[in-house]
């Protein structure tokens, strides 16, 4: 049994996109106050698609949305090669290979999404040449549903943000995440009107429902420390990413506060990136993105690690890779959830690439067991919509 090809694609949209409102979302580039578009940096109209090919027949489907055009240049000059003529099941050696032959320029960043999205494709393929979901190849189902927590509530005006909060309730959702509009340059009245935001959520869903919060990289750590006695009564699940990823001492100074409980890990890298945060106990909770990780290699090796040391882990982001994960791991409680909606921050983009995401019910997503691999078909109708660069 041999790879036969790699094919890596880029889509770019074409649509129609929403515009965000001002105060958005918070964001590293916030400090610099500079005179843009600030969240500029962190939108992604693009979305790159790997599809990995067997003598068999089978192709495995993987993506990633992270600088996709360089990452696509990765795969096809440096991990393509690697990959053609091999056999899939070697996947452990696959990885080792891809890791080490890009170590000098790779390790995090682009070259880690490369080998994200090409090792998804490759459980994918497995999955689909056994007949089996890729679950099962991890270990099989540790709960029956996954319970899914609604991802959105960016910052915007009061009476729509408890509208959306208000929606996502009487949708059956059992927990919600809402975004920061505001850090370190905005003072104090912008630390008012954080506070806002979690107080007019939180009056919508009472004290039944779990909130959590995320600052997107957004912080400082002497900001983090003046605002998480501040939301302390509001009883989050979480703070999400407080401070940049590079500063594991400020999150481990601010896990050590012991007030409100510190998440991250959406832009951490490979199981050696978490062994150092949880050496520092850094971290409540592990939010790793396989397709950004290492893929499902590296995500199943952090799953283990961080349940040896009673963190759990619930991944950044929906998408059926990261759902996998979750079933298979009594450590992953629950998963994140993107609803359906104009395309705007980007992170969307996966709902008009693909078909096969499921739809929660009641807060709940199930996984079909007859689907092999990861459940996905690639909408090749819907790629009319985007510029597809080959």
């Amino acid at each position: 049994m041999k790879i036969t090809d790699v094919r890596a694609r880029v889509v770019e949209w074409k649509g129609k996109t929403v515009p965000p409102q001002p105060h958005f979302c918070t964001n590293p580039v916030d400090l610099l106050d500079l005179p843009v578009d600030a969240m500029g940096s962190f939108r992604f109209h693009s979305w790159l698609i790997v599809e990995v090919s067997a003598d068999t027949g089978e192709v495995g489907i993987g993506n990633a949305a992270l600088s996709p055009r360089a990452t696509k240049e990765v795969i096809d000059s440096y991990l393509k090669p690697i990959l053609v003529g091999a056999n899939p099941f070697d996947c452990e050696f696959l990885w080792q290979h891809m890791y080490r032959r890009t170590m000098a320029f790779g390790r995090k960043g682009i070259g880690m999404v490369a080998i994200s999205a090409v090792d998804i494709a490759i459980w994918d393929l497995l999955g689909k040449i056994l007949k089996q979901p890729v679950f099962r190849l991890l270990g099989g189902k540790t709960k029956q549903k996954i319970p899914v927590y609604a991802s959105r509530l960016y910052s915007q005006k009061l009476d729509a943000l408890a509208k959306e909060a208000q929606l996502y309730k009487d949708q059956g959702y059992r927990a919600m995440k809402l975004r920061f509009g505001w850090g370190p340059v905005d003072g104090a009245a912008g630390m008012q009107r954080n506070l806002d935001l979690v107080r007019t959520v939180r009056e919508v869903i009472g004290y039944e429902l779990d909130l959590m919060a995320d600052a997107y990289m957004g912080w400082t750590l002497d900001y983090a420390r003046r605002m998480i006695p501040l939301l302390e009564k509001y009883q989050l699940r979480w703070l999400e990413e407080p401070v940049i990823p590079d500063d594991i001492a400020g999150y481990a100074a601010l896990k050590a506060m012991n007030r409100v409980p510190i998440a991250g890990g959406e832009h951490e890298f490979t199981l050696y990136g978490f062994r150092e945060m949880l050496d520092a106990k850094a971290l409540d909770y592990i939010q790793f993105d396989t397709s950004r990780v290492g893929g499902i290699t590296q995500a199943r090796k952090i799953a283990a690690l961080a349940e040896a040391h009673s963190v759990p882990v619930i991944p950044h982001a929906g998408q059926m890779h990261n759902f996998h994960i979750v079933m298979a791991s009594l450590n992953s409680p629950m998963a994140e959830f993107f609803p359906i909606v104009d395309v705007e921050v980007g992170n969307e983009l996966f709902w008009y690439i693909f078909k096969g995401e499921p739809l929660p019910k009641d807060g709940y997503i199930e996984l079909d067991v007859n689907l092999p691999g990861l459940g996905l078909t690639i909408n090749e109708e819907a790629l009319k919509k985007f510029e597809v660069v080959e």
